[in-house]
Order: structure tokens, then sequence, then C-alpha cells
């Protein structure tokens, strides 16, 4: 089976997000599958199967869970196979298209809703806490305490939710908003730089600026950009991606 390793919305290798990418002629066992995702130690790991026609089944998983979408793993997939793709996911038909060094997604968008969780985070000032599908949003008071942030990844450990966003507005020159992204519930302490995150960024952010066409920075230590646009019920994301490793998955 051909496997890859991809750097996610980056154009420079060994920044972004790392995703596996295994391409599968035939439907696989699960277990195997997450068997595969522990061993590459990525946040996650995408498995397409390429063998038939039409739409492409896409799964993705940490090294402990399987997830219901993930944005980074996905634009892997789309950088590896190139072109246009169409792929039935947990989440739904899900596309993308890779042209001119960019890969363009569409996902379904995750308006978040106002929640009463009493969130407490060091050197953080909570303006706002919110909850999409998966996520709690907690908007900081500014873009350097999200920088700065260095949370209890046990305490987030315990909170209801897949991952925890942390968000304020844009500190830099053509960027609208500044995320980071910890997930140790599902084994990922932080994700360099989350797509699905930015299904709940989109609309949040677009209603708090005025614009549906945004930019957005997480502010990992590997970091990465992208690019956003609420289309109603959807959301268009795009970035680029590297290939690192190109081989063979031999069991």
């Amino acid at each position: 089976m051909r496997l890859y390793i991809v750097d996610a919305f980056t154009g420079t290798a060994f920044a972004g997000n790392p995703a596996g990418v295994v391409l599968l002629d035939e439907p696989a066992d699960p277990a195997w599958m997450q068997s595969v995702a522990a061993e590459l130690k990525h946040a996650e790991t995408a498995f397409v199967e390429v063998g038939g026609e039409g739409p492409k089944s896409l799964r993705w998983f940490t090294p402990t869970v399987e997830v219901d979408l993930c944005g980074h793993a996905t634009l892997a997939t789309g950088h590896a196979l190139g072109g246009s793709q169409v792929f039935t996911t947990r989440s739904g038909e899900l596309r993308t298209t890779a042209e001119d060094g960019w890969v363009h997604m569409d996902f379904p968008a995750d308006p978040p809703a106002a929640a009463t969780d009493e969130i407490t985070l060091p050197g953080v000032t909570v303006k706002e806490v919110l909850r999409g599908k998966w996520d709690i949003l907690v908007r900081a008071g500014d873009a350097g305490e999200v920088r700065g942030l260095e949370p209890d990844l046990d305490t987030i450990a315990g909170w209801d939710a897949r991952c925890v966003i942390v968000t304020a507005p844009g500190d830099r020159p053509g960027i609208d908003f500044v995320s980071r992204v910890f997930g140790p519930a599902v084994g990922v302490p932080e994700d360099p730089v989350t797509g699905s995150a930015h299904c709940a960024l989109s609309p949040y952010w677009s209603a708090e600026l005025g614009r549906d066409e945004l930019v957005g920075e997480q502010a990992s230590a590997r970091g990465g950009t992208v690019r956003v646009s609420l289309r109603g019920d959807r959301v268009g994301l795009a970035g680029q991606a590297v290939t690192t490793v190109r081989g063979e998955l031999m069991v």
C-alpha cells in the first residue's frame, strides 16, 4: 500500500500539520487502521479507498480513536491524489481540488452557540465560551494570550469535548484571527493546524468581523495558515501542502 506523509496548511516542509495518507485498494479492518495510525503517531492518518469508481471512501484516525471530521488529513489526501476528488465520509460528502499549489476543500459549517461551561485557562481572559458540534471555542482577550497559553492538558482532557479551540483577533497584517487547538481527550495534546476547527472559527469570526473571506493563523509551534470562506451552511477551506515522505506500507 502506498503511504505518504504530508505537511498540511504550509508551503514549507516541517511546518504546518503532518498527516499520514494511506491509499487502499479495498476496505480495511478498522482495528488495523487504528494500529497504523498509532504507529505513525501523527495527529491524524487518513485512509482512502482508491480501487473503485466514483466517490472515494475516506476515514481518519488519531493515534487512539477514529474521528468524524479532519481537515488537515483531508487536505493532505487531496494533495497526494491531485486534481478534483469527491470523498464519502462520516461527515457526509467532501470535495477537494488541487490547483496552483493550493488545495481547496468544501466542508460543513459548524456555527458555535453560546455555552454555559465554566472555563479557566492560565493567563487567558475568557471573553466568551461557545460550543460547536464537537469542540469548545474560547475567545481570549488578545492574540498574545493565545500565543503564550500553556494549558493544563489533564484538565482539558476531562472536559466534554473533542477539542478546545482558543482564539482571538489577529495581531499581524493579513491575519484576521489566531487560534490554537488542544485535543488530549482524543490523543492529540496540541494539534498544529486544525482544518475542522475552522468550520466553527469561520462562521464565528465572519459574524464578528462582517466578512465571509478571512485568513486564520494557527499559532502552534509549527504554525500554519488557513484561508476560509463562509458559504451559507458550508465553509471553503484552502491551504498549501508539502509531501515529505512517499513509500510503501508493508504490513
